[in-house]
């Protein structure tokens, strides 16, 4: 029971750290202004401490936050790395960073399912609130492939519905592959 208590709270502070951090990444890349909303400076105020150390080491890569990304994944390995330390695993090290990369996947996967249920709840009561242009934003570019094969029906964007079944999908297939890994 403790053990499952200790990895439940490093999940959520650990998914929390990471999220923010690729969050970060996500919208440097998709130009969203960080000053202007309530989003981007609760991005900052969450991730300033561990970005802003590693920045000095960690040059960006083309469009991309080398020190963001740096940082998500030494959570994810930390937190492996604690969880592994309770187990008492023994010799199998070497295969944490690539389970930190499956978890970092995870965290992406699962922050966008959850940019989604906010973009597809903000839609459904017209919410004209500082945070949906934001969600907005960071929604579109990953809506459109979809919104190009998936009609509107009756006037209704199925879309978001659409991607969250392929992202649980592609959850299910994640947790496989990781699974396998551990074997």
């Amino acid at each position: 029971m403790l053990y499952q208590i200790v990895s439940f709270l490093l999940d959520v502070v650990a998914g929390l750290l990471c999220g923010v951090c690729l969050l970060r990444i996500y919208m440097q890349w998709q130009r969203v202004p960080f000053g202007g909303n309530p989003v981007g400076r609760l991005v900052f105020a969450l991730s300033d401490w561990m970005v802003l150390p590693l920045r000095r080491i960690v040059p960006p890569l083309g469009r991309w936050d080398g020190a963001s990304l740096l940082a998500a994944l030494l959570v994810v390995l930390a937190q492996y790395g604690i969880l592994w330390l309770l187990i008492g695993m023994g010799d199998g090290w070497v295969w944490l960073p690539v389970l930190a990369l499956f978890g970092v996947a995870r965290v992406a996967i699962m922050g966008l399912i959850g940019l989604l249920i906010v973009y597809a709840v903000l839609s459904w009561v017209q919410a004209q609130s500082p945070i949906s242009g934001v969600i907005t934003r960071l929604c579109d570019p990953v809506l459109r492939p979809v919104r190009r094969i998936i009609p509107l029906v009756g006037g209704i964007d199925l879309s978001p519905l659409v991607l969250l079944v392929l992202l649980q999908v592609a959850l299910m297939v994640l947790g496989h592959l990781q699974a396998g890994v551990l074997r």
